[in-house]
C-alpha cells in the first residue's frame, strides 16, 4: 500500500513539472523502483559514479563534499516530495565529487541512468521535464553562489529563515552550519540572537 501512496505522490509531482497524460505517467512509475533507508546511509560515495535518480517521498537526503580543510560543504537538501541526484556525475557518468546521504529514515523511488535517459528517447514530455530540471538546478546553484559570494553568515541564516524554515526544524546544526557555509560555533550563535 504504501508503495501505491508513493507512485501517486511522484505522478502528482511530475504533473507540474510537464503535460503528461495517465498512460506516460504509468509507463515512466513502471521504472522507478521503492528503497527504504535509514538515516545516515550513504547511497553514493564520493569518487564512485551516480547512476540513480531520487524521488524523496518521505525524509530527506543531501549531497556534500570534503573541502580542501577537511570540512564537510552540503550543497544540496532534499525533504519530502523532492527528487534529484548529483547532476553533474550523473549526465556525464564520471567519478562524482559529491557523497548522497540519508538526513533522516528515507523512503524513496529510484529510477536508474540507462532508463532515465530511455525515457528520454521515448517520451517528449519526459526530455521537457528534464530540461525543466536542468533549469532549476542551474538556477539553484548560481542563487547559492551568489549568497555566498554577496551575503554575510548572518544574511545566509536569515534567508534560510525566510525560505526554508523547515530546514532548521529536521536538520542537525552540523548539516545546516555546512549548507550555510559557516561553522557551528556561528550558527549558534545565529539561532540564539
Amino acid at each position: 500500500m504504501q508503495g501505491y501512496g508513493m507512485r501517486d505522490s511522484l505522478k502528482n509531482l511530475l504533473k507540474q513539472f510537464s503535460d503528461f497524460d495517465e498512460q506516460e505517467l504509468d509507463y515512466i512509475l513502471s521504472y522507478f523502483k521503492p528503497k527504504s533507508v535509514s538515516k545516515n546511509t550513504i547511497l553514493l560515495q564520493e569518487g564512485k559514479i551516480s547512476k540513480e535518480f531520487y524521488y524523496i517521498h518521505t525524509g530527506g537526503i543531501r549531497t556534500f563534499f570534503i573541502d580542501k580543510k577537511g570540512y564537510e560543504k552540503t550543497r544540496y537538501i532534499m525533504l519530502d516530495n523532492y527528487i534529484g541526484t548529483t547532476l553533474s556525475s550523473f549526465i556525464s557518468q564520471k567519478p562524482s565529487f559529491e557523497s548522497i546521504q540519508a538526513l533522516e529514515d528515507t523512503d524513496l523511488l529510484i529510477i536508474n541512468h540507462q532508463d532515465f535517459y530511455r525515457l528520454i528517447k521515448e517520451i517528449d514530455n519526459w526530455k521537457s521535464f528534464y530540461v525543466k530540471i536542468l533549469e532549476l538546478a542551474y538556477s539553484y546553484q548560481n542563487r547559492k553562489i551568489e549568497s555566498l559570494v554577496t551575503l554575510t553568515a548572518k544574511q545566509r541564516y536569515d534567508q534560510l529563515l525566510n525560505e526554508t524554515p523547515v530546514f532548521l526544524q529536521r536538520l542537525s546544526n552540523k548539516v545546516l552550519a555546512s549548507y550555510l557555509d559557516i561553522r557551528e560555533e556561528t550558527l549558534s550563535r545565529l539561532k540564539s540572537k
